[in-house]
């Protein structure tokens, strides 16, 4: 007789580094057996160490910035042949600068995959966990999603967006069994801002959240069926509750202040 695997199925993208790893170490830890997406090979390596607690893993490299890539995931989740339990969507870049600098392809593509892979994960995922009346959504947002973000002006954007989406899904949803949860990390130290271009600017230079922290607290929340959670250190929390009652023009500059490239130029 074959022996009942009794673990639940979690969907973490973004899991190759920093936020995404940590909540996918955490799924590991608390009774999920995973599927983790990134578009780099390392999730491979990734995959081994997370199976090595004893859960099982499977590792889809895509390019979740593309509807093929969203495909390519979706399709894994159905080759799996076990209900998605946690949906985790955390994929998600940064772009920093100047408006009036900043390639527009690079935009674009941070637009396509924050927001893009966001909606089209879900819509593709989310309706069979409503036909079973059950399950756990998760949805990387941000603090800038409550500010504007001068010199990551549509990074913040697209933050707003999948936090207004969120909220908006999480509403639909009263009363199926299916909860949305939004999580607002503050800086965290990842590769984030490496990435992003903005090491020289002084929310990159200054102090930053764990990620296994923030990943925590989001977890915590998701399980809890929280709407939201400002993760992290007392600092990132004390901003996220002031970006919920302050002006946004007086948000907008102290954003700025943070996000300002050391050579930007008036």
């Amino acid at each position: 007789m074959g022996t009942v695997n009794t673990r639940r199925l979690a969907i973490v993208t973004g899991a190759s580094s920093g936020i995404g790893l940590e909540l996918a170490r955490q799924c590991a830890a608390n009774g999920f057996d995973l599927i983790v997406c990134a578009e780099s090979q390392e999730i491979d390596r990734v995959a081994s160490q997370l199976a090595s607690g004893g859960a099982q893993v499977r590792a889809v490299v895509a390019d979740l910035a593309t509807r093929a890539g969203v495909e390519q995931l979706a399709r894994a989740a159905q080759e799996a042949g076990r209900p998605v339990d946690a949906l985790l969507l955390n994929a998600g870049v940064g772009v920093g600068g100047p408006f009036i600098k900043t390639p527009i392809d690079d935009e674009v593509r941070m637009v396509e995959l924050n927001c893009n892979h966001t909606i089209r994960l879900a819509k593709l995922l989310v309706p069979d966990m409503v036909a079973r009346g059950e399950g756990r959504i998760m949805v990387t947002a941000s603090i800038a999603s409550t500010t504007p973000s001068p010199f990551h002006a549509v990074y913040g954007a697209t933050k707003a967006f999948v936090m207004s989406f969120a909220e908006a899904l999480r509403t639909e949803l009263a009363d199926t069994g299916v909860t949305v949860t939004a999580l607002q990390p503050g800086p965290t130290d990842t590769e984030f801002f490496a990435r992003a271009g903005m090491e020289q600017t002084k929310v990159g230079r200054g102090e930053k959240d764990d990620p296994a922290e923030v990943a925590r607290h989001g977890f915590e929340a998701m399980m809890a069926g929280k709407d939201s959670v400002l993760a992290g250190g007392m600092k990132s929390k004390l901003q996220g509750m002031a970006n919920e009652v302050l002006p946004e023009t007086v948000k907008a500059k102290a954003s700025a202040k943070q996000a300002k490239p050391d050579d930007a130029k008036h």
